[in-house]
């Protein structure tokens, strides 16, 4: 019997935010569909939450993933944009968790680390690293596409999902690990 499992990667932004899908078929895993949300038009942080809310939802409703493997935020010296990237990745998260997708989250060292044998890539050497994984004829103009694969492909790669990241299968479990951002 062949077990089959769809991923759906995010790599979320305020400005592009990075998708891909990946479907695992036993221990073969090939590209479904990739692609990014451009949000730079839209008039607010909020308009952008919304779309980002709606473009997950979306995808959800129509590739019926098994699981969602998100990057988390990464920590840097500007607060505001940390902020936004928090929210980003949030709103995100609760489309998955709307309908009931469970949420493993990875660090951006993690995912590069996982696709390209060093934590420290680039975008560009990710990117090259997918098109060789998954035979790609090309690569997408904005990396912000490969980057959300590479949170698929990265999640596929982990052995042991319950003990490498966080994962979260509903509001309530996300509420008891973490008390203190619920007011």
């Amino acid at each position: 019997m062949i077990s089959e499992k769809i991923i759906l990667g995010i790599d979320p932004g305020t400005t592009i935010m990075g998708y891909g899908l990946i479907i695992v078929k036993d221990k073969k895993f090939e590209m479904m569909n990739m692609g990014v949300l451009h949000l730079s038009k839209l008039a607010s942080h909020e308009l952008k939450l919304k779309r980002i809310f709606e473009k997950t939802l979306q995808l959800v409703d129509e590739y019926k993933p098994d699981e969602l493997a998100i990057e988390a935020p990464f920590f840097g010296k500007n607060v505001q944009s940390m902020l936004k990237l928090g929210r980003a990745q949030g709103v995100a998260m609760s489309a998955a968790l709307y309908r009931d997708i469970p949420i493993f989250e990875y660090s951006p060292k993690k995912i590069k680390m996982a696709i390209t044998g060093n934590g420290n890539a680039s975008k560009e050497q990710v990117a090259s690293m997918l098109k060789s994984l998954l035979n790609l004829k090309e690569l997408p103009k904005h990396l912000d596409a490969t980057d959300g694969l590479a949170a698929a492909v990265c999640h596929h790669f982990q052995k042991d999902n319950s003990t490498s990241t966080k994962s979260y299968t509903g509001w309530k479990s996300f509420i008891t690990d973490n008390p203190k951002k619920v007011k």
